[in-house]
C-alpha cells in the first residue's frame, strides 16, 4: 500500500518536481503546476491530473480509481492509496507530469 511518502519518491525521479501545498493539503507541482495533492476531505485519495479519456478509462476499471461530483467534466481522477499498486501509481504520476511540464522540460526528459 503506498504512502504519501511514496508518492513524493515517485515525484522526486522526474525533472523539477517540488513538494508544496494545494487547499492546505500536501502536493506536488512541477514548474508551479498541480500532478497530484493529498485529500483531506472525508473520502480522503489521492487527486492525480490526467486527461478527460483516461480519467473515463481508469473510471471503468473501477477500484482503485474514483471520482466525486466535485471533479466531473475535470481532468482529474481519484486514487485510494490503500488499493492502488506501486507500478499503476507511478505510471498515472509520470503521465501527470508530462501534461503539465513545460514542453522543453518534457523534450530533454525523453532524451535522458
Amino acid at each position: 500500500m503506498p504512502t504519501w511518502t511514496d508518492v513524493v519518491a515517485i515525484g522526486a525521479s522526474l525533472p523539477e518536481v517540488q513538494e508544496s501545498t494545494s487547499y492546505n493539503t500536501p502536493a506536488l507541482k512541477v514548474a508551479g503546476k498541480l500532478l497530484a495533492r493529498l485529500r483531506a476531505e472525508s473520502d480522503g485519495g489521492l487527486v492525480v491530473m490526467c486527461d478527460l479519456d483516461e480519467k473515463a478509462a481508469l473510471l471503468a476499471e473501477g477500484a482503485p480509481f474514483y471520482t466525486t461530483a466535485h471533479y466531473d467534466g475535470h481532468g482529474s481522477i481519484l486514487v485510494d492509496l490503500e488499493n492502488v499498486d506501486v507500478a499503476q501509481l507511478t505510471e498515472l504520476l509520470r503521465d501527470a507530469w508530462r501534461i503539465k511540464a513545460p514542453a522543453k522540460l518534457r523534450k530533454q526528459f525523453d532524451q535522458i
